[in-house]
């Protein structure tokens, strides 16, 4: 960032004509007329940002003349946005007016173009400063519970993910800095999010499909937590946190620190964090007032580095993450049966953000990410199953130069994920999920309307090499003298409404299933979808201090290994996963067939979303309105069918299809 000081304004005065051509210079005043100090001033599209000093005064250089539009933004202030025509001789005495919000005004890095949480077509909630340390919690889903629209899957306080409008798993997308965080978490709801809020610097949540920018990954939303863990300028600052929870006898210690000199800037945060079985306000039968085995101990650090270029910067960083925690309510009839996860994760990125002049690409933002997870689940000190997860994953945009008032540009975005889980209870096959994108997104101001328009295609495969169907046997409930009321069945199915026959290719006739072996048949698989994405959304700023935001989508997704091909016993759950590619035969023998010839369909989803917002003044309001229709929806559906588990005196439930 660049400082304004008295000695720059005192030069600019003193120097002749041809010397101050192509700046812009102004002052930012409040409805008072009196100056905003430390006030953002810049330039849309530029990566040039000056803060105002005492007097409120701002001087930005090397602007290329043409139509630009002035951004500037202060704590406590709605942002000010108006577009000018900049010539050779330069702008002059700009008057900036800003007027108080009630409701903070944050910018939200989750979009390529810039934006805040009271900017945006779609709803945008942004946790940061004080809020965010506030309501930080152990797991991310609690830590976003308060926010509006969004809910937590609450997995005994040790591995809650966030549920956005209802939906969760495959179709929202956990990612940091705009990358998927790639751990297990959307494929249970036992598994830990590998991302932590005592080190981030502000959490996003794009409520409604994002899958524009994300993929179809994100029909239902996004979370995106932002850290400085790849600086984007040099500061020196640091902070540090301890907390102590009364509940579960948690202490937290935490810590960020940023540093540098010239143009290399440095990052290292980390954290520690234990906890014991947390408290609740009844006792069981035995007279405890806590849960069993729902404690956890967490440890992590990240060093990262950046080199501050006059155009951007380049970086990377390299963080480690371990996790230990409890997978309470597991039980063997009457016996309390202690389950835990071990969770270890590696994670390199890149982060670059470069601009260029006299070009038509005017910058180029990179986001490259490796990460190596894995975590196993333990039961009598015995490693059931060990989920491993390795992604690599790329996304660059490049945003072209105001083309007439348009401003815009195109994404191409790359990931491939191995993922695999091994044990005697690997209720998924091994896969690899492979998608390639390309995402195109223009915006333009028409007065006091902002218009901003959006496609996405996407090409996604999914090669499964060793799919089993093993022999198992089926029951009914009443089958067996044992107990299990505490058992639940889910499936991943197929819904109803089926429009998009033509969406996917299927290259499933590997070995036409005959292959037959001690685990039962061996099927080879590979998928391919084609989804398609598109958006448009507006926003109207009607009046003074009040807009409304429009936005209408039409997203798919392509449903995961997991929810095709899943097959046995998941031990966190305690049920018996059965993908939708499997068959249900009612027969003489109750049994399962695999079914290489079933259609497999795209999710679709349409979506509205109606957003009126008051900012100014002494009261602010934001109202949201949507309607989503999903069709092709895989769900989870009990099927009334047991199978053992291959645990003494415990059952599994069975899993069936087509709900």
């Amino acid at each position: 960032m660049f400082k304004l000081s008295p000695v720059m304004l005192l030069l600019s005065a003193a120097l002749p004509y041809t010397a101050i051509a192509n700046q812009v210079s102004g002052t930012v005043l409040d409805k008072n007329n009196q100056p905003v100090a430390k006030a953002k001033v810049s330039i849309m599209g530029s990566l040039q940002t000056v803060e105002t000093n005492s007097k409120g005064e701002f001087v930005l250089a090397d602007i290329k003349p043409g139509k630009v539009e002035l951004h500037a933004a202060a704590s406590g202030f709605a942002h000010f946005n108006s577009s000018y025509d900049l010539t050779e001789s330069g702008l002059k005495n700009i008057k900036v007016s800003l007027t108080p919000s009630a409701i903070e005004v944050i910018d939200v890095v989750a979009s390529p173009f810039h934006a805040s949480n009271m900017e945006s077509a779609t709803p945008v909630s942004v946790l940061s400063g004080d809020a965010l340390r506030n309501q930080q919690s152990a797991t991310l889903g609690d830590s976003l519970a308060k926010e509006v629209g969004v809910h937590t899957n609450f997995h005994a306080g040790v591995a809650s993910t966030p549920i956005i409008r209802g939906l969760s798993g495959p179709r929202v997308l956990i990612t940091q800095n705009g990358l998927d965080v790639s751990d297990a978490s959307r494929v249970g709801p036992d598994h830990s999010v590998s991302s932590e809020a005592s080190t981030a610097e502000q959490i996003e949540v794009l409520r409604g499909p994002a899958t524009l920018f994300y993929g179809s990954g994100a029909i239902g939303g996004v979370v995106n937590v932002v850290d400085k863990r790849v600086p984007r300028e040099v500061e020196q600052s640091g902070e540090w946190l301890i907390e102590h929870d009364s509940v579960d006898n948690q202490k937290l210690a935490s810590v960020n620190i940023n540093a540098g000199s010239d143009n290399i800037a440095v990052h290292f945060d980390g954290f520690y964090r234990e906890s014991d079985d947390y408290k609740v306000p009844v006792t069981d039968e035995q007279g405890s007032d806590k849960i069993a085995n729902s404690g956890e101990e967490s440890k992590g650090a990240t060093a990262g580095a950046s080199y501050i270029l006059d155009n951007g910067y380049v970086g990377v960083s390299v963080g480690k993450l371990e996790r230990e925690y409890g997978i309470p309510g597991h039980s063997h009839g009457d016996e309390e049966v202690p389950v835990f996860a071990e969770l270890d994760q590696d994670r390199i990125q890149l982060l670059s953000e470069l601009q260029f002049t006299d070009s038509l690409i005017d910058s180029l933002h990179t986001r490259v990410a490796y990460t190596d997870y894995e975590h196993a689940e333990i039961e009598h000190g015995v490693v059931g199953t060990i989920f491993a997860n390795e992604t690599v994953e790329a996304k660059f945009d490049a945003l072209h130069r105001d083309m007439n008032g348009w401003r815009g540009g195109f994404s191409l975005h790359y990931k491939r994920s191995d993922f695999s889980a091994q044990g005697a209870e690997a209720f998924t096959p091994p896969s690899e999920t492979e998608t390639l994108a390309f995402a195109w997104m223009e915006e333009r101001h028409f007065d006091d309307v902002l218009l901003q328009l959006g496609a996405r295609v996407e090409r996604v495969t999914i090669d499964a090499p060793k799919v089993v169907l093993p022999e198992v046997e089926l029951h009914m409930h009443d089958d067996h003298d044992h107990d299990h009321d505490h058992d639940h069945d889910h499936d991943h199915g197929d819904h109803g409404d089926h429009d998009d026959h033509d969406d996917h290719d299927d290259h499933d006739d590997h070995d036409d299933h005959d292959d037959h072996g001690a685990e039962g048949r061996v099927f080879a698989v590979d998928q391919e979808f084609n989804p398609v994405s598109l958006s448009a959304g507006l926003v109207w700023d009607f009046t003074p201090g009040y807009n409304l935001g429009v936005s209408v989508s039409r997203s798919q997704r392509a449903p995961s290994a997991a929810e095709l091909f899943s097959f046995g016993p998941h031990i966190g759950t305690r049920t018996f996963e059965v993908g939708a590619m499997f068959d249900l035969h009612e027969t003489e023998n109750v049994h399962f067939d695999f079914d290489t010839k079933q259609s497999v369909e795209l999710e679709t989803a349409n979506n509205i979303d109606l957003t009126f917002r008051k900012l100014e003044g002494d009261f602010g309001v934001v109202v949201n309105v949507f309607y989503n229709k999903v069709d092709n929806y895989y769900y989870q559906t009990p099927t009334e069918f047991f199978a053992p588990s291959g645990h003494e005196h415990h059952d599994h439930g069975e899993h069936g299809e087509h709900g």
